[in-house]
């Protein structure tokens, strides 16, 4: 009886595992009042759907991901409301399988000699193998440390980018990504501002002059390694909590406010608390780089995918800091540059205001107790239905993305 049941355990977990999306629907949900918004946030309290992105204005699409049994259901429950919504993709599984055989070609066509490019998304071990190619290239300009391990053992590495004058007394830009797994086009932005900072210093010596940089390019190794090989879009980190329910969403797990709203008690849950702040290695780590940096820290910049949002403190309540306006200023640079240089457009505000209200952020966080004066958590553009850009988009999408942290990062070294 027992090796029954642990074989079922094993075929479920495998079912799990090779999650194929096939049938799995993409809803763009649009609502014309408050009661019709009211209708989405209480779907969205539903495990069973998927909310990618679900803003505060009515002018905006919610979109959502069904599973193929559940898809009757809602679209009843939407048309008994008079909701209107549109089927972006009819058949996820599809559109992932295509993007995966897209990234596994350019990959094949990388140059030789190059560990990575921005024509493909890339596994955190040739992540990390480009730091070490960059500390040895540049020893005077960039070192390189591992902060910790992932549950799963994985190195966790930061890279320091300096311009070499030796100054250990300097003000720090701290930026991380990848704290939520499935969002690769973050991990690929944090590689871009690297790549721009080392190998095109030249252009951008000014931003190295009174400041160090130091970046973590994938906070949630375990995560991000199980979205390219089982599930492409885990959200969590990957210590089991139960028999059955895996990781914790990291970005409700820092004790500042942790649990309060916004989180969920739920294991399973994609927004799922933890046992306890600071449950996981992963963000003891991000703790420990923030406060080990208090004093010298000036700007926390956290990459997020998706939605075209730069958002600030506070995310457990809709009141705002006494010191917003001086966030609100670089963000409003940021958005600014990217809307000057491309035309895309950025919105602008608090967290819980421009969104909805989730406690136990790194953001709060490294504001509300490492005393970094701006913080700001900068939701990228959605590629394909929203989590799978296409390898063509990565391009733009970091690029352009560059422009709006230069252009935040000059404000900060303006004004502090």
């Amino acid at each position: 009886m027992l090796k029954q049941l642990a074989l079922v355990l094993l075929l479920c977990g495998l079912a799990l595992a090779e999650e194929t999306y096939d049938g799995y629907k993409i809803y763009d949900v649009k609502t014309n009042n408050p009661l019709e918004k009211q209708l989405l946030y209480r779907l969205s309290k539903n495990e069973a759907y998927d909310f990618f992105d679900l803003p505060r204005s009515l002018d905006a699409p919610s979109r959502v991901m069904v599973k193929p049994d559940d898809q009757v259901a809602f679209e009843m429950l939407l048309d008994k409301y008079h909701v209107n919504f549109v089927v972006v993709d009819e058949n996820l599984g599809d559109s992932l399988r295509k993007t995966s055989e897209d990234n596994q070609r350019m990959m094949n066509m990388r140059s030789a000699g190059r560990s990575i490019s921005f024509t493909a998304f890339h596994r955190h071990a040739e992540i990390n193998a480009y730091l070490d190619e960059l500390a040895l290239a540049y020893p005077s300009r960039v070192k390189v440390e591992v902060a910790g391990k992932s549950y799963e053992k994985r190195d966790i590495k930061t890279i320091t980018i300096s311009n070499g004058d030796g100054r250990t007394d300097k003000n720090v830009i701290f930026l991380d990504a990848g704290i939520h797994a499935r969002e690769w086009i973050a991990h690929a932005g944090a590689l871009y501002v690297i790549h721009q900072l080392v190998e095109n210093f030249a252009a951008n010596s000014d931003l190295l002059r009174d400041y160090d940089w130091v970046i973590l390019p994938v906070v949630n190794p375990d995560g991000y390694e199980y979205t390219h090989t089982n599930t492409r879009l885990w959200r969590k980190t990957r210590k089991p909590i139960s028999a059955s329910c895996y990781g914790t969403d990291a970005n409700r797990n820092f004790d500042f406010h942790w649990g309060e709203v916004g989180a969920s008690s739920y294991s399973c849950s994609d927004t799922y608390k933890g046992e306890t702040a600071f449950s996981e290695p992963e963000t003891q780590i991000v703790r420990d780089l923030l406060l080990g940096l208090s004093g010298r820290g000036k700007f926390y910049l956290t990459l997020h995918s998706y939605g075209n949002y730069l958002l600030y403190p506070w995310g457990w309540t809709s009141a705002l800091p006494s010191t917003w306006r001086d966030i609100d200023e670089v963000a409003q640079a940021g958005a600014a540059a990217i809307k000057s240089a491309t035309g895309t457009k950025y919105t602008v505000g608090s967290s819980t205001n421009v969104l909805y209200a989730a406690a136990g952020g790194s953001d709060d966080y490294a504001f509300g107790v490492a005393k970094f004066p701006i913080s700001i958590t900068m939701e990228l553009p959605a590629g394909g239905t929203g989590f799978n850009p296409t390898t063509n988009q990565i391009q733009g999408f970091v690029s352009e993305t560059w422009l709006g942290i230069q252009a935040m990062a000059k404000k900060v070294v303006q004004k502090y």
